[in-house]
Formats: structure tokens, sequence, C-alpha cells
């Protein structure tokens, strides 16, 4: 089948590395994986801040819309690149999909959504408008993926039938992980100035004011209990962003030596680098699920993160690492020095969470997934 694809929020080729880019990526390739030919429909970006920027993104959405039919219309019918089937990735209020379902329309295709999400506290205010097309866009959906499943509650009431709410477990491409262990931590050693004297825990999230600010402040928080403690664990941090500066000065005071900034690196990058460490730790506030905690389980690390969105869909407490309630930074500091201290359960967890991940979470499983959802579509559509 051949799909247009369209990531609203961030295009799959956009420069900057984030989760939400990588996800859009993995979709590409599960598709493809599928059978499917996919092409990227449009690289408009319907994302603001500032409801205010939505009047003039509408507009310049509208405008776009009109230029993809007049592409598919061009050469009739049988058009090579003429979609057979509209795939968007990540909408939400503050980036809605004006395109996708006005394309779908038009064409008389099946229109279908992964990782929507429904904020029903929007409707008035001043996002009231982008919620609204958020609304429209996801009534008109054939189907919804769910990849965060904490999305759920929300979404099905606006389904006529709730069927068409589909479960997709995050997913990854698992073999860029098969990363020698002992090489990996030698490298990250060299690359820290860390002596290996003392566990090394892993974190990469982006350094933006907001939810990732306040996540780095609680693990900052619970780091400096740890050391009081009498416990000492290195920590190597992956991202970069405007609120580095601030990030940097929420670990001061931490022993000397005991936190190294690593600055953004590609996602090539990261298999090598999280296979190195011991841990995996980041607070999670407010995280939809977090593509670097699912990256960690699946170098082998063990995850000490917070209770929040859909982060317990894909790490099991107890088995793969430890969930702490959404930014307790004494609990979350527990955490950190029980898996510190030991090195065996640490070792459990991290064989848990590959074993859980190549089970659950991969390549294949996402396109097998996908295909089920899509044969069922146009099963509906034709009877």
């Amino acid at each position: 089948m051949r799909i247009a694809f369209y990531a609203p929020m961030k295009s799959p080729d956009a420069p900057t590395p984030s989760g939400d880019r990588r996800m859009a990526r993995l979709l590409m390739e599960a598709l493809r994986i599928g059978g499917h030919e996919v092409a990227l429909a449009s690289r408009f970006r319907s994302w603001s801040a500032d409801p205010s920027g939505h009047a003039a993104l509408w507009e310049a959405a509208d405008a776009e819309t009109a230029r993809l039919l007049r592409g598919y219309a061009s050469a009739g019918e049988n058009f090579e690149t003429r979609p057979e089937l509209w795939f968007t990735y990540h909408l939400y209020y503050k980036a809605p999909d004006w395109i996708g379902p006005a394309v779908a329309e038009a064409l008389g295709i099946p229109y279908i959504v992964a990782e929507a999400s429904y904020a029903p506290k929007r409707a008035a205010g001043p996002w009231a408008a982008s919620h609204a097309a958020a609304e429209t866009a996801v009534r008109r959906a054939s189907a919804i993926c769910a990849i965060n499943p904490a999305d759920s509650a929300c979404l099905a009431p606006l389904l006529d039938d709730v069927t068409r709410l589909q479960a997709l477990p995050p997913f990854l491409d698992t073999v860029p992980f098969t990363v020698d262990r002992a090489s990996a931590a030698a490298a990250l050693r060299r690359e820290t100035g860390f002596s290996g004297a003392f566990p090394i825990a892993l974190t990469v999230a982006m350094m933006r004011p907001g939810d990732k600010r306040e996540s780095y402040r609680v693990l900052a928080d619970a780091l400096r209990q740890v050391a009081d403690d009498g416990c000492r664990i290195d920590l190597a941090i992956i991202g970069g962003g405007d609120a580095q500066p601030d990030i940097a000065d929420d670990f001061a005071g931490l022993p000397e030596g005991s936190v190294r900034f690593l600055g953004a690196r590609s996602g090539d990058h990261l298999p090598a680098l999280l296979t190195g460490a011991d841990l995996y730790v980041w607070p999670a506030i407010r995280e939809a699920y977090g593509m670097a905690i699912l990256e960690a389980q699946a170098a082998g690390l063990p995850v000490i993160a917070g209770d929040s969105g859909g982060v317990s869909a894909i790490v099991q407490h107890g088995e793969t690492g430890l969930l702490t309630p959404e930014g307790d930074v004494p609990a979350f500091a527990a955490a950190i020095g029980a898996l510190a201290r030991d090195a065996e359960r640490r070792q459990k967890m991290g064989t848990a969470a590959v074993q859980r991940v190549a089970r659950d979470h991969t390549l294949a499983s996402a396109a097998a997934r996908l295909n089920m959802i899509i044969n069922d579509v146009t099963q509906r559509r034709a009877a």
C-alpha cells in the first residue's frame, strides 16, 4: 500500500535529534518492513508554543493542503505517488493536524493516527481553536494507534466505535544495541574520565525549560541525598539546549568530578554510550513514555524512572527497573542508592530489560501490529 506519512510536531528529517523524531523515523521503517511504500508527504510544522501563532499556521496549512491535492491530482488516478492511506504521527492541541484529514477526505482514503492525545481542559481558553482541530482529526481517524496507553482514557469518548483505538507499544530497532559491553564501558570511562570505581549512571534528555528542567532538578536533588547517605555514583548526561546553564547550576555541590555533561549526540552514538553505563536514571516529569528509557533497556540497563504517563508500560517495576512516584525526590534517591549498592540486582534487571524489549518492543513486532491495524481498516471500508 502507498502511504503518505506526516508528523505535524516535528518532521522525521528535522535536524535536531529528539525522541519524537526517532519515533517518526521508526514508524516509517516499520511500515516499510510491513511491505508498504512510504513517502514523507509534507514537512509542514503545525507546532506552536503560543496559541496566537496558530492563526497564521492554519492559513499556511490550508495552502499546503491545496498544494498536495494539486500534485496528487495532476497525473490522474494512477499517479504512482498518489497515496492509498494517510498516516499522521503525534498530534495534539499544540500540534494539530490540519492537513491529513482534509487530504484523506478529498482522496477518499483511510486516515490513521499514531500517538494522538486529547486534553479536555483545553476546550476553553486560548488553545480552544487548535484543541478543536485536534479533536476533529481524532474523530475522523479510521484508527488511532495508542503508543502511550495513558492517552486512551481521554481519546475513547471521542470515538463512535472504541475498537478504532488500538494499542501500539513503543518500539525500536534493537540491532544497534548489540554492542560489546566491556568495550563500551571502557570507551565511556575514557570519554567521561570516570574511574569506574563507582557505578556510572546515564541520562539522555534535551535541556529545555519546563518539564525537562524540572526532571533534571529532581535528579540533582536526589543525587545530593544519595551522596549525603554516603553512596557515590557518577552521572553522565547526554543532551543540549537553552536551559543547560541553569541545569548545570542545579548539579552544583555534588562530589567533585561526579557529573559530566557530554552534550547532544546523534542517535547513532547512543547505543554504545548507553551500553557502557551501569544504570539509567530519569525522573520523567510529565513524560509521555520516553524513547530514551526504552533504548536504555535495549542496551541492558536497569532503569530508575518517575512513574508518569506511559513509563510504566515500558518499565516493569521490580523486574526491569524501579519506578518511583512522580517528583518524589526521597523515593528517587532511595531507588538510586538501592541499585548503586547492588551490582547483582542491576545485572539481573538489565538482562530482563533486554529480554522484554526483544519480546514486545521491536521493529518486527511493530510492523506486524501496524499491518493488523491497516488490514482491519481496509476491510471495514470494503465492507
